[in-house]
């Protein structure tokens, strides 16, 4: 590809891009600190990142999921780095899996909101694709000063245990091993795994430790007397195996996942993976430096998709939406993306870029119809401002159509995956499968942004809003005052849709580097593989 001036500014934005993002990964890959590391190596204990490294195979690739889980949240308490919980799809003897493995150098391994969000959504990932998950437990147990917003509800710590015993039921294999501190309510999360090990001296499981036992009681016992290795290996018969230390424990799982018999399969169709004929490398390019200028997606598929090869769905037909049929890393694949240029309708009129118009979600509709009744995953590639608006639009059909196409997406029965590109706003997201509609994993590049609308339009809106209310009470605006309010709303608006502010939230699985995309689906693809299709693909009642 010719490089011209404005592929190198382009390929300079990207980078620096993704080089700020791998600094913040850098500093919160080094948890609670650099003493609270020093602490733990000094009790003879592994850190939660080098307990998942010495795990997983290393000849084989592996995603973090959820690394920027509570960035820049929690500051008055602290923070909570990557939600002090590390979660990591990878392998072990070459069979796909979810580890997650508490940090005990972020206060104790203690469980803030986000940390049981993020516990929550591994274990989803588990139950939605039906692989083993693995559980290495250090944790305090709830963060008492924010009990309420992570104790008594739906979606908080009580649900983690319920999820054990749905996947006990389903066959997911679970295995536990206490490294650290095991206490209260989360001591029944190793207990109700499939097996469970323990690390002496510094394993504990118990409801209650020593010093509440104190108070409750009156009973004067140690910790490891209460609920150590000893107790519950050869007394209580809580555990199954005690680990002499944290290697020993990891090599132990290491052994029992070589004896796992092989899985069933969903057979989606894989052959000999290719890369793309066309330089992966050059996606840094082609991105505009600015998340309003055109350009074709068709560049950026090229080079996602084995040899380059795209078998494009009715590609006169709905041009903002690019539908077709490829291969990622062997697998087959359907894709639905986000068409960024301007382009013209066969009936003369100018399509822009970005915006989906009622052909396009009649197209993509279809496609997606296709792709379930040929048992093809789906990737969707987000680059949208919403759907068209306006008279033509809307006397036109636009949410009947909108509607059809949220409705075969949400009703489908094979695996989605979706990557935030750049925008993705409004209606446009849940169109092209946003979190809400269980994407099994969902990305983001670092150019992207979330939100309901564009910040400028968001801004503009709001600043109506604000105005119009300041006048009303009497108050008199000068042109300098609009926009000294303008910039505050926009700063905060843009504040919220960053990219960062979504993974912080886990309203995205990960923000990764374009070039690790390939390798990312594939690993999705292949951990979707292990859960057979057993739903039959029904749209229910479709306005045509």
């Amino acid at each position: 590809m010719s490089q011209s001036l404005e592929f190198n500014k382009n390929e300079d934005k990207m980078r620096l891009l993704t080089s700020a993002m791998n600094q913040k990964l850098q500093v919160i890959m080094q948890g609670g600190g650099k003493s609270r590391i020093e602490k733990e190596h000094a009790r003879g204990k592994m850190t939660a990142r080098e307990r998942v490294s010495y795990l997983l195979d290393k000849d084989m690739p592996s995603f973090e999921i959820g690394a920027f889980a509570g960035f820049e949240m929690y500051k008055e308490h602290g923070g909570c780095p990557a939600g002090g919980v590390v979660v990591v799809m990878g392998y072990i003897h070459k069979r796909l899996c979810i580890v997650v493995a508490n940090d005990a150098t972020v206060k104790a391994g203690a469980w803030f909101p986000i940390t049981g969000k993020k516990n929550l959504r591994a274990q989803e990932i588990a139950m939605e694709n039906h692989i083993p998950i693995i559980y290495l437990v250090d944790s305090a147990g709830v963060y008492l000063p924010m009990q309420d917003e992570i104790f008594p509800d739906k979606e908080h710590f009580g649900r983690i245990f319920r999820n054990n015993a749905i996947m006990s039921s389903m066959g997911i294999l679970q295995i536990a091993a206490v490294m650290g501190s095991c206490v209260a309510g989360g001591a029944y999360l190793p207990i109700m795994s499939d097996e469970a090990l323990i690390v002496k001296e510094t394993g504990t499981i118990f409801l209650a430790g020593s010093y509440l036992v104190k108070a409750a009681i009156g009973e004067d016992i140690d910790n490891e007397t209460l609920g150590g290795a000893t107790t519950h290996c050869e007394i209580s018969g809580v555990t199954d195996y005690k680990c002499d230390n944290d290697a020993d424990a990891l090599n132990r799982i290491r052994n029992i996942m070589h004896k796992v018999g092989a899985p069933n399969t969903a057979g989606f169709d894989r052959v000999a993976p290719a890369p793309p004929a066309k330089e992966a490398q050059e996606i840094y390019g082609i991105m505009p430096e600015t998340r309003d200028k055109p350009y074709d997606v068709m560049e950026i598929i090229e080079r996602l998709v084995d040899n380059s090869d795209f078998e494009a769905y009715k590609d006169k037909y709905g041009q903002s939406i690019v539908c077709g049929l490829a291969r990622i890393d062997g697998w087959a694949v359907g894709i639905v993306a986000n068409q960024r240029k301007i382009v013209k309708s066969k009936k003369g009129e100018m399509q822009f870029g970005g915006v989906i118009y009622s052909d396009s979600a009649d197209k993509a509709a279809r496609f997606i119809m296709n792709c379930n009744q040929k048992k093809i995953p789906l990737v969707f590639l987000q680059d949208v401002t919403g759907f068209m608006v306006g008279s033509r639009s809307e006397h036109g059909g636009i949410i009947k159509d909108g509607a059809k196409m949220v409705n075969a997406m949400a009703n489908s029965v094979v695996p989605k995956f979706t990557v935030v590109l750049g925008n993705s706003y409004g209606a446009g997201n849940y169109a092209m499968c946003g979190k809400a509609y269980d994407p099994r994993l969902m990305l983001a590049w670092p150019t992207a942004q979330i939100a309901v609308m564009g910040g400028a339009q968001a801004a503009k809106v709001l600043l109506q809003i604000e105005v119009s209310a300041l006048k009303a009470k009497g108050k008199e605006i000068t042109p300098e005052d609009e926009k000294a309010l303008y910039d505050k709303i926009f700063s905060h608006y843009e504040q919220t849709t960053s990219i960062y502010y979504s993974a912080a939230r886990l309203v995205v699985d990960a923000i990764i580097d374009p070039i690790e995309t390939r390798k990312i689906i594939s690993m999705g693809i292949e951990a979707a593989n292990h859960a057979p299709i057993e739903k039959r693909y029904n749209t229910g009642v479709l306005q045509v």
